[in-house]
């Protein structure tokens, strides 16, 4: 085992902040195309929801009174992070508002406070390959395919528009 093996009784500080200060740089990093946006979730709250999941699930790894039941240890971890998930979600389903012409908005700003909070979970855990992509992918998702959503935004509005007209005939 290493020093910085969760599981020993010695917490090596520096790999905790390297795994902490990970994770609220990936919700500012994802926080920041929110705040490019106006969103109504940007760099403070996507940091904090990271840097919370990542708390709460390295806390737990760092539970010596486990380290005798590799089984235990499993099942809580398990268990912390069916909790933050569900627990995010709650949060996500609070920016998320229906429209007076019976559409949502926020379901996509929602679905980011989501996997910001995975992120945390990952950098709790250290699994920085996942991370990494996890990051690459989630702006790629938000900044790459923004122009084609608005692009099926506009032609969805048309057809709704024509449509109307073709009922008025």
């Amino acid at each position: 085992m290493t020093p910085a093996d969760p599981l020993l009784p010695g917490v090596d500080l520096g790999d905790v902040a390297l795994r902490l200060g990970a994770a609220v740089l990936a919700g500012v990093i994802i926080g920041i195309d929110r705040e490019i946006r106006g969103k109504p979730v940007g760099i403070r709250t996507l940091g904090l929801v990271s840097l919370g999941a990542a708390l709460v699930c390295l806390s737990t790894v760092h539970l010596t009174i486990l380290n005798a039941e590799p089984d235990a240890v499993s099942r809580v971890i398990q268990g912390v992070i069916q909790g933050v998930m569900t627990g995010i979600g709650f949060i996500g389903a609070g920016v998320v508002l229906e429209r007076r012409d019976g559409g949502v908005r926020g379901l996509t700003t929602a679905a980011t406070v989501w996997v910001t909070a995975a992120l945390g979970i990952a950098c709790a855990l250290a699994t920085w390959s996942i991370v990494f992509i996890g990051v690459g992918l989630t702006l790629a998702v938000l900044i790459v395919l923004l122009p084609i959503d608005v692009w099926l935004d506009r032609r969805r509005a048309e057809m709704k528009v024509a449509q109307s007209e073709g009922e008025n005939d």
